[in-house]
């Protein structure tokens, strides 16, 4: 199944495998800020900020199922060790250090703005070349735009209650 799978790639198989990896060793380490930022966050607003935190943790998780399925499918093998992750990263990792909801904030949002830089990209080298691979991408993309839209307006929420108590 997965030659056939791979035979209708117009492109460099091996070369997209690679960035899919490393798109994959981005959402786990993604998943695990939001999911331990969720946990650490403090500061006004923190339960609104809880729940977006939450919500984009699930939403990366499921953007790791599209990109290690479609990796086997593709007769790859996606990457295997945690260890790894911060070898091939795109994106990196912020652990938050300072759990204020605005410092936590802009870390996700530097995130997310690297996530849609690397899908971005993603996109233009599949919308030719994998139909397939360009579908997964763009529902990734959709979504990774609407993350940082969310948290920007979480930012902002922040900023105005802050500047009116002063």
């Amino acid at each position: 199944m997965a030659q056939i799978g791979r035979s209708i790639v117009k492109m460099d198989v091996d070369k997209l495998l690679n960035l899919l990896n490393k798109a994959l060793a981005d959402e786990w380490l993604a998943y695990y800020q939001y999911w331990i930022g969720a946990k650490m966050v403090k500061g006004p607003m923190k339960d609104a900020v809880i729940a977006e935190l939450d919500l984009h943790a699930t939403e990366e998780l499921s953007h790791a199922v599209l990109l290690t399925t479609r990796i086997v499918q593709l007769g790859g093998t996606p990457v295997l060790s945690p260890a790894e992750w911060m070898k091939i990263t795109n994106c990196g990792y912020d652990a938050p250090t300072d759990p204020y909801v605005e410092k936590v904030l802009e870390q996700n949002i530097k995130g997310e703005q690297c996530a849609i830089k690397v899908y971005s990209h993603l996109l233009d080298l599949t919308r030719e070349g994998d139909p397939v691979t360009y579908n997964i991408i763009l529902t990734i993309l959709s979504q990774e735009v609407e993350h940082e839209e969310d948290l920007d307006a979480l930012r902002e929420d922040l900023e105005l209650m802050l500047a009116r108590r002063k």
